[in-house]
């Protein structure tokens, strides 16, 4: 059903809540996956502008991404890893469409509305901006 999953990754504990479960959707469908991660702290934002270095975080990040892609291909599946930089919900669907992606599947916190409201919420975002079909999956409390 679906041949190209976008997996957005946050470099936290959460994550494990959406590749378990995108394992068996995408052994399933046979599909492949595309990872994402969106650097998005002042040196990432700022980086071409200010001709700015790498920073530990954005280390850090490519080298997070580059483990589950290695974990990913190792079970046999497809993977294409993505490391951007800036707004997180504008680089998911931007990664989206230029990778032909027909599912994004992202874990969420699940925090309730009002801390939502204050602080936003990329999957919020994703979902309001995208006709593309969004599994959200809420990672389980303490994670």
């Amino acid at each position: 059903m679906y041949k190209k999953i976008l997996v957005p990754l946050e470099n936290s504990k959460t994550d494990r809540a959406i590749l378990g479960h995108i394992r068996a959707v995408a052994r399933h469908d046979a599909s492949a996956i595309v990872l994402i991660h969106v650097a998005d702290g002042f040196v990432a934002r700022n980086q071409e502008r200010l001709n700015l270095a790498d920073s530990e975080e954005i280390e850090r990040d490519r080298s997070y991404l580059s483990t589950v892609e290695r974990e990913l291909v190792a079970e046999g599946f497809p993977v294409t890893a993505v490391l951007a930089k800036g707004d997180p919900a504008d680089e998911i669907l931007t990664a989206a469409e230029a990778h032909g992606c027909d599912l994004i599947a992202m874990s969420t916190h699940g925090h309730g509305y009002l801390k939502d409201f204050l602080f936003g919420s990329v999957a919020s975002a994703v979902r309001h901006k995208t006709d593309i079909p969004v599994l959200l999956l809420r990672a389980h409390r303490g994670e």
